[in-house]
């Protein structure tokens, strides 16, 4: 068979479609179910022409992380402009369809998943991954009516990941906590976040 051309414009649209295929399988079915032969596939590319593009599959999810911030915070400011909920239920329902992302179409990482993707990133794209994840949280919290800081983002960041990340690794990763309340501790955890970024809101508009 002979091989195929490909023009830059070809092999960018199918780099993006990549992505965007990886994204829309990992917010679905979760990061860990997603695989490179899933993605190849849908795309209907070969698994040698996918790996010209991507090393690796965290190569991709970190590009499908990306294109999924905009997204996150239109979420985010969707919620805030509905008039049939109030400020803490609007915050509220975001950090819970953040915590069951895979219900709403939102891919988060496990533990396990940023422990392999903060080995792949070299210094300076662990970097820009940061600051992207700063200036996505700093938006939220904007989003919120709230001023950001340096120490509210990484506050939120903090906290918001904290509940994400638990309500996943229970039962495996953290086999001796009680997932018959997870769901509860879940709900505990947002109520506490709610309450701290109330506060933050109030003292922001003194």
């Amino acid at each position: 068979m002979p091989k195929v051309a490909y023009s830059e414009e070809d092999r960018q649209r199918i780099r993006s479609e990549l992505v965007k295929t990886g994204l829309e399988l990992m917010s679905r079915q979760g990061v860990q179910h997603t695989t490179v032969e899933q993605i190849y596939k849908k795309v209907g590319i070969s698994r040698t022409f996918f790996y010209s593009f991507f090393p690796a599959k965290e190569d991709l999810i970190v590009e499908a992380l990306y294109l999924q911030q905009p997204r996150v915070l239109e979420y985010a400011r969707k919620l805030m402009n509905d008039p049939g909920l109030s400020w803490r239920e609007g915050v509220g329902k975001f950090l819970h369809d953040c915590c069951y992302g895979e219900k709403k179409g939102i891919a988060v990482l496990t533990i396990e998943e940023q422990q392999q993707i903060f080995k792949r990133l070299s210094g300076e794209n662990c970097q820009i991954f940061r600051e992207k994840q700063r200036r996505l949280f700093g938006q939220i919290l904007e989003c919120f009516g709230i001023t950001s800081s340096t120490e509210r983002i990484s506050l939120l960041t903090n906290l918001s990941l904290t509940a994400m990340v638990i309500r996943r690794a229970v039962p495996h990763t953290l086999p001796f906590f009680v997932p018959e309340a997870m769901d509860e501790t879940v709900e505990f955890q947002i109520e506490a976040i709610t309450d701290a970024l109330e506060a933050m809101k109030n003292s922001s508009s003194i």
